[in-house]
């Protein structure tokens, strides 16, 4: 294993993380079983106070979960330099079978763990705590995604060795290339450009509609929208968007704009298009919590918030993508 300090955080904070988990899943196993708000029993008071303490520090433990997808691939980009053949975080994440497995583990804890914030906040908004037992459900599955990931990172960082010779994004973004990905790389630039300026404009459009009505099929429709999108511009972004960001006809790797010679533009890129697609997502996925008397402002409230947020990184996404493309020589 390569001693770095992003590889020892990762895998520190990583432990750290599941332990708190762990625990607070054990306490939530009480809770589903046990919980009462309308009795006053010692017990009932003892579940109260316990879960206060384990919201707060699971809410600190998730929260670097969700940062620490950016530290994972700022990781695996920055040791591309110790690696054999590997020119960005693709020649990294392919020198042993774990890389991108654990990379795709880190995005489903990210959602996931972003999920269990959202209704958390949710919940304590609620005098009579509705959402308890539906959060620490949500907990188990939570806690199930991150042994996952911290196996698969554990095994990827351990399983590093700087001898092997790695292939990098060329082979595996590369038109000429075999599977899905070559097969997306090989999508000619106007289809493209076309379905994602095109879904960009339903989605928005389906943001605005659900945003002024708050009506049930709009924020469901949002939501599908959403996750629509979010998976057309990472296609995008690997048929398209990163030529004019790398002025190439044929560089099509979604990591080498996170590197310094971009500008670290792929940062704000990704992060954009997460909180977009996050936001839209749960806009559909809270709404079922409207029955539930006590959440049926605090859902369509949040509703609202939410689907603006989506907007917002949707639009901020679109227009870095799509600048280079207009402030730039460069044409396909």
């Amino acid at each position: 294993m390569i001693l770095h300090p992003g590889i020892i955080a990762l895998i520190i904070g990583s432990a750290v993380v599941l332990l708190l988990v762990l625990y607070a899943s054990v306490l939530g196993i009480r809770i589903i079983r046990r919980w009462d708000i309308e009795n006053s029993s010692e017990e009932q008071l003892s579940l109260e106070r316990k879960t206060y303490l384990i919201s707060t520090l699971v809410q600190y433990a998730l929260l670097f979960e969700i940062i620490s997808v950016f530290l994972f691939i700022y990781t695996s980009d920055d040791i591309h330099t110790l690696l054999a053949g590997a020119m960005c975080a693709t020649g990294s994440l392919n020198v042993n079978p774990f890389g991108f497995p654990a990379l795709y583990a880190k995005i489903a804890v990210f959602f996931l763990s972003a999920s269990w914030l959202a209704i958390n906040n949710l919940d304590n908004k609620a005098e009579d705590y509705p959402l308890i037992k539906t959060k620490y459900k949500l907990l188990t599955a939570v806690l199930a995604a991150l042994i996952i990931e911290f196996i698969l990172q554990l095994r990827y960082f351990i399983n590093i060795n700087p001898n092997v010779i790695t292939s990098c994004c060329g082979v595996m973004f590369g038109e000429g290339g075999k599977g899905f990905v070559s097969s997306i790389a090989a999508v000619p630039a106007l289809p493209a450009e076309v379905l994602f300026y095109s879904t960009l404009v339903v989605t928005i459009a389906g943001g605005i509609a659900a945003y002024s009505t708050h009506r049930k099929p709009l924020t469901y429709l949002f939501s599908i929208f959403s996750f629509t999108f979010f998976i057309t511009s990472i296609m995008s972004v690997i048929s398209f968007i990163s030529l004019y960001f790398y002025q190439l006809p044929t560089h099509h790797c979604p990591f080498d704009i996170l590197q310094k010679e971009y500008y670290y533009a792929g940062y704000p890129l990704y992060a954009a298009l997460f909180t977009g697609g996050f936001f839209g997502i749960m806009v559909g996925i809270i709404e079922p919590f409207k029955k539930i008397y006590s959440m049926t402002q605090l859902i369509s409230e949040a509703q609202r918030r939410w689907t603006l947020y989506a907007i917002i990184g949707f639009i901020a996404f679109a227009l870095i993508a799509s600048a280079p493309m207009i402030l730039l020589p460069f044409k396909l």
